[in-house]
């Protein structure tokens, strides 16, 4: 019995080593643009996906870095003209710094005379204004992290499902036939996946970035409130 067995052992070793041997051999060095074309249609959309993840990142990243400024340097500077009562130059300081900050506090100049439970909404009703288009587009990413990788998938399962159409037209079934057409197909998924990671990095990232600027904001908006109370 044992022998018989060690038969059926050597012979399937046989079959697999003839299978190997038959295979087309791929080289290791692919060139990547090579294998990404080789994807497939599939990969159009995720290509798509990734350029619009980079510009989205990038131009959120900018915008909000240039939003963010130096609000310690400004509220230092309208104290200053409050307490010398330049109402005119602190609306004109305002007029020239290109901030959230700076809106804000204009918005509150605007409303003086009014009853500072007045002038406080305002200025936290142009807050959320400016806190709007700081997140404008960000949403994005985090829709892009959740169907890139489903993308990917899908494109690997049209390729297995070509593969098997393949095989029961043909009637041939081995190693070469398989491993030939499927990682091809599984770049799809890899692409994917890579897309989603990005997308998914730069919407937390990015979020956290404006998260702190909120965090300044809402420390300026009760910094400016104080010193009208002051004043």
């Amino acid at each position: 019995m044992s022998v018989f067995f060690l038969q059926i052992a050597a012979t399937t070793a046989d079959t697999v080593n003839t299978a190997l041997a038959s295979a087309p051999i791929v080289p290791a060095d692919v060139p990547l643009i090579d294998l990404l074309l080789r994807g497939g249609p599939v990969m159009i959309p995720l290509v798509a996906l990734f350029s619009l993840s980079i510009y989205i990142i990038i131009e959120r990243y900018l915008t909000i870095r240039k939003a963010a400024g130096n609000p310690e340097s400004f509220m230092n500077s309208i104290r200053s003209l409050m307490i010398k009562n330049d109402l005119s130059g602190a609306k004109l300081l305002c007029a020239q710094t290109a901030s959230p900050l700076a809106r804000m506090v204009e918005k509150g100049l605007r409303r003086i005379g009014l009853p500072l439970r007045e002038i406080e909404t305002s200025v936290e009703n142009v807050g959320k204004i400016e806190i709007a288009r700081l997140e404008k587009n960000i949403s994005i990413l985090g829709i892009i992290a959740g169907i890139a990788p489903m993308i990917g998938f899908v494109g690997t399962i049209i390729g297995v499902i070509k593969i098997f159409y393949s095989i029961a037209a043909t009637q041939e079934f081995g190693i070469p036939q398989v491993a030939d057409g499927l990682y091809v197909k599984l770049v799809t998924s890899a692409t994917g996946l890579i897309v989603g990671i990005i997308a998914h990095v730069g919407y937390h990232w990015l979020s956290i970035l404006v998260e702190r600027m909120v965090f300044r904001m809402e420390n300026s908006a009760i910094e400016f409130m104080d010193i009208l109370q002051d004043n």
